[in-house]
């Protein structure tokens, strides 16, 4: 099972280094292979050097590619994680 989903960074920092460290701790619990793309390139989900290197600001859209049994709830999972800012205020 393949499930793309397309977010856009809300928290004001962007996807920095604690943002992308709480992204990788919530996607090592699941199965599935998770990729994340922006414009420019792609990330393993699971990959702390990967996200970094995306540089995503504020505003960025990322497209995040969900393959295995347990898609569904990654997905579900990471996309609530960043749309509630990785817990950021702003």
């Amino acid at each position: 099972m393949e499930i793309t989903e397309k977010v856009k960074i809300v928290n004001r920092l962007g996807f920095h280094l604690r943002a992308a460290a709480m992204f990788v701790k919530a996607s090592s619990k699941f199965k599935c292979r998770i990729l994340v793309r922006n414009q420019y390139s792609d990330a393993n989900g699971k990959s702390l050097l990967n996200l970094m290197a995306l540089a995503a600001s504020y505003g960025s859209e990322l497209t995040l590619i969900f393959e295995g049994e347990d898609a569904t709830d990654a997905r579900d999972s990471l996309k609530t994680l960043i749309l509630n800012r990785f817990g950021e205020r702003e």
